[in-house]
Parts: C-alpha cells; structure tokens; sequence
C-alpha cells in the first residue's frame, strides 16, 4: 500500500529506475520469478528523488536518460501487475515526467533546484517555482438506454474503441467540458450527468475526472480529426475495450452490470 509522504530523512530504501515512461524490471526475491518495478533496497544517492512509502518501505525514483533493452512500458506494468500497484506506478511516472520537463525555469531560463520536503523546483535567479503538473479531464461514456457510444482514436490499436475524453479548458467547469467534448468529437447532445470517480493518468500528467451521460438523439457526426471512428454498440456484441486498469474500462463495465441486472 503506498503512503503519500516523501521519505525525505531516509538515506537507504527501495528504488524505482525510470526512463522514457519505461520501468527498470526487478526480481521479486531470488528464488522468484517474478518481476515488479521496485528495486532491491540500497543506498540512495544524490541523483534520487525520495518518492514514498511502500508497504511501509521507502521508496525512491531514478530518473535516467535512456532505457535498456529489457525495460518494460508504465502500460504493460499496469496491465500486468495488481491493480494495488497503479498508484505507486502512476506516481512514480508522473512525477518522473515532472522532473525530466522542468529542470530549467518557465519563467526566466535559469536551472532550477530541486526541494527535499516537497515535489517543487525552485529557480533562485527570479524566484519562481514549478509543482508536478496535473492536467483534469473529462471522461465520459454516453448512453441511450442500454447502448453505449464508443469512439477509436486513431492512435488505438486495431479494432479498439472507447469512451469520449477530453481537457477541461481554462475558465471552463468539468460538466461544461463534456458537453463541449462530446458535441465536437461526436455531434452528440447529452444530458443527465453524472459524476462517477476520478483516476490519475499518468500519460504524462492527467487527472481523468469519469462521467456518465445520456444521449438526446443517437445520429452521431464525428470530427474526422480526434475521432477515426464511432458508433452505438449493443451490451450484447462489443468492440475490443480498453484495458481494466483504466477508468474508461470501468465506466464501460459499470454501465454493463447495470444491464446485467435490469435486461
């Protein structure tokens, strides 16, 4: 189980090796066959950013350059480990992003120093500093009854469809997002919001804020730009999904217990 507090009085523990949103693979113990992402405990140096606690370990993150051979995707983790390993995971990767992208000030150019009791930068030529970014999305499955409106990306692998998404602009609130999200990706009106649970995703720095909503009309038009692809799908005859670990998927499977149940 993680525990949010930067082990900032340790000075030995265990260490996660990260590159290029791949993680250096461990064995579990000797005898094992196992791999996690978490390295054997050892002494942590200058290069390291104390990270958390782990099932009361302390953990560290090192961030290097380029990955070996044998390193595996922060995905594949997810998609393999337990589900009690995605807030280590996604915490480690965010906060690797952060430190590979602001390593010099925003404001003036200047290196930046990194702070031991918090995630912050600080740049002492003007003053300023920078936090782990996290950028809020929405993430919506619309419905009309007990179909459900998926899309594919054309980054998706073949044949994969999901549910709608979408940044939340400045000055805009998250409902108002999936309004306008859904509409420009799909020509879709929707209402009967509601909101479900939140997930960080950390590729590289969201925070997916989940939703449901209900479908005015079922005519769809899609932008041809974010959106290759959608359309309505039965509970009975689906796509290929997205992988468990994500909120999408579990919106997805939320809404087909319901029918499940109420056929």
């Amino acid at each position: 189980m993680l525990r949010r507090e930067i082990p900032t009085q340790e000075d030995a523990g265990r260490v996660v090796v990260l590159a290029k949103s791949k993680l250096a693979p461990a064995c579990l113990s000797d005898s094992s066959e196992l791999y996690t992402p978490l390295q054997p405990w050892q002494t942590w140096d200058a290069s390291m950013q104390p990270l958390c606690y782990w099932d009361d370990e302390p953990v560290a993150l090192k961030v290097v350059s380029q990955p070996e051979d044998d390193w595996i995707d922060g995905r594949q983790w997810m998609a393999e480990l337990p589900s009690r390993w995605f807030s280590l995971l996604s915490t480690a990767l965010q906060v690797g992003a952060w430190l590979e992208n602001h390593r010099f000030c925003g404001r003036c150019g200047s290196p930046a120093t990194k702070l031991e009791a918090e995630f912050a930068m600080h740049c002492h030529a003007c003053g300023h500093r920078n936090y782990p970014r996290i950028s809020p999305c929405i993430i919506t499955l619309v419905t009309y009854g007990e179909s459900l409106l998926l899309a594919r990306s054309p980054r998706f692998p073949p044949g994969r469809y999901s549910t709608l998404a979408g940044f939340i602009e400045p000055g805009e609130s998250a409902e108002e997002a999936v309004h306008r999200e859904v509409f420009e990706e799909v020509g879709v009106y929707v209402d009967q919001l509601r909101y479900f649970q939140s997930q960080p995703w950390p590729f590289p720095h969201s925070l997916m804020l989940g939703y449901f909503a209900e479908a005015t009309t079922k005519r769809i038009r899609i932008d041809g730009v974010e959106i290759a692809d959608a359309a309505w799908f039965s509970p009975r005859q689906l796509p290929m999904l997205p992988p468990p670990y994500s909120i999408s998927r579990e919106l997805i499977e939320v809404h087909l217990a319901k029918w499940d149940k109420n056929p």
